[in-house]
């Protein structure tokens, strides 16, 4: 099994980096190139094929594994949705009702569809009893699953940070399906990673500039597939992993989308309303660099996660862990909103990276 799961990881890396390559020359003569420019930090138009290739990739892979794993037509289905509406997106602007449009039909699709459900929540309130959601269940998961899209939609602010947070969350998840001896789960992990690698090869280039951005195309599609994988892996008798334990896997982008619509409606703007005040953007402002700034968000999501896989593999009780994520939540948000009181951040010229997208 062991070889197995290398042989699946090697070979989905391989054919992303591949498929990447053949396709920055179409996107290029097509225009599904992100342009220099306004809030965009590059200074050459750059192929945003970068989730096209991984969405192909990885699903080729899951095809692929034949018996070993029954063939997810409808995560096909609500990724191909979120893939085309992105890549139109790319190509050019559409409404935000349009894309959440999608958003929801995907849910729907993953909820109603494949029976990927929210059933409970854990023990969040007492050791012995979990918060089950009955009939609530279908509306609250298309709400988590839009929740998930966006929140790595909205983190997809620097060359790097999407595909390295993703990357976290599945190192993460794999862990906890390894221990849990569920191989199907974790040859699906695997297969994520090798093409989040790919990617962040060709995009995180150490000399030079990025080869290939994700565009909104990859980031929705990165999102579905992370929110279908966080609520297939917690629910169930043979569960992975409690369903807090997500938050903590998933913390950064999380805190950070839930931090700026909260802030956005306590200053009388729409929550939907793209600014520049994210997290990565506090850091930029405070004189940190985009690797700099990548380097500090990944070390503080592998460090949220780090601490959901011991309360998971200690088994520390759900409610504590969700009484330490509310308390992070909560010193979250008074740090963001600190920061932007400060006449220092906000005099600061931002420097903003190349794949900005809200």
């Amino acid at each position: 099994m062991d070889n197995q799961l290398i042989g699946m990881g090697l070979s989905s890396f391989a054919g992303a980096l591949i498929l990447m390559r053949i396709l920055a020359p179409a996107a290029r003569r097509l225009g599904l190139v992100d342009h220099p420019g306004g809030r965009k930090g590059h200074d050459a138009p750059t192929p945003l094929i970068g989730g096209i290739a991984m969405a192909i990739t990885f699903a080729s892979a899951l095809l692929l594994m034949g018996d070993t794993y029954p063939t997810p037509w409808l995560l096909f289905a609500g990724a191909l949705l979120l893939l085309t509406i992105g890549a139109i997106d790319d190509l050019r602007e559409i409404s935000t009702w349009a894309r959440f449009g999608a958003q929801v039909s995907a849910a729907l699709i993953m909820t109603l569809g494949a029976g990927v459900i929210l059933g409970d929540l854990g023990c969040l309130t007492s050791v012995d009893q979990p918060i089950v959601l009955g009939i609530l269940g279908v509306p609250l998961t298309a709400f988590a699953t839009v929740g998930v899209i966006n929140a790595v939609n909205m983190s997809d602010g620097i060359d790097g940070l999407a595909g390295s947070l993703a990357l976290v969350a599945v190192a993460a998840l794999s862990l906890m399906c390894w221990a849990a001896g569920q191989w199907e789960s974790l040859s699906v992990l695997t297969a994520m990673a090798g093409v989040l690698l790919a990617f962040l090869l060709l995009n995180l280039r150490p000399r030079g500039r990025a080869l290939v951005f994700m565009g909104d195309a990859g980031s929705m599609f990165l999102g579905f597939v992370l929110a279908w994988l966080l609520v297939k892996f917690s629910q169930g008798p043979e569960r992975a992993f409690a369903p807090v334990v997500a938050l903590w896997v998933f913390a950064l982008p999380l805190l950070d989308t839930v931090s700026m619509m909260l802030r956005r409606i306590l200053l009388g703007r729409s929550p939907f309303l793209a600014d520049r005040e994210h997290f990565h953007h506090v850091l930029l402002a405070a004189g940190f660099t985009p690797k700099q700034t990548l380097g500090v968000m990944v070390l503080f999501a592998s460090t949220a996660a780090a601490i959901g896989l011991a309360g998971h593999f200690i088994s520390v009780p759900e409610h504590w862990m969700f009484a330490g994520f509310i308390l992070l939540f909560t010193l979250y948000f008074w740090l963001i909103m600190s920061s932007w009181r400060q006449k220092r951040f906000l005099n600061r010229p931002l420097l903003q990276s190349a794949e900005s997208q809200v």
